[in-house]
């Protein structure tokens, strides 16, 4: 499953949900179908999920609310390692993403 824009791409490769791009979408139900590729993917694979953000260049705050959104149903999912990675290169996963460590303890975030 894909969704892309100019801006941006999303997409689905196994356990894998990729980010790419910039996302700058106007609120909660710009990114309703961005919610529902990664939740999809979050159920399906019970094993392991993960969310690969780097190649995400920014987010805005809308999308970090769904970032967070997605580790809250992650968490209700016990049986599932749930891994995000990040790369330092960007300064807003730097400064963003351990705060989704607070949601969820186990998360396994990765920044490289």
């Amino acid at each position: 499953m894909e969704i892309r824009d100019e801006n941006f791409r999303i997409w689905t490769e196994s356990d894998c949900v990729y980010f790419d791009g910039v996302l700058r979408l106007a609120g909660p139900d710009a990114y309703a179908p961005i919610y529902s590729l990664a939740l999809t993917a979050l159920h399906e694979n019970r094993g392991r999920v993960i969310f690969d953000l780097t190649g995400l260049e920014f987010l805005n705050s809308s999308g970090i609310n769904l970032l967070a959104k997605l580790t809250i149903e992650a968490r209700k999912q016990s049986e599932t390692q749930f891994v995000i990675k990040g790369t330092s290169q960007y300064p807003w996963q730097s400064k963003s993403l351990p705060n989704l460590k607070k949601l969820y303890p186990q998360l396994d975030l990765q920044l490289a």
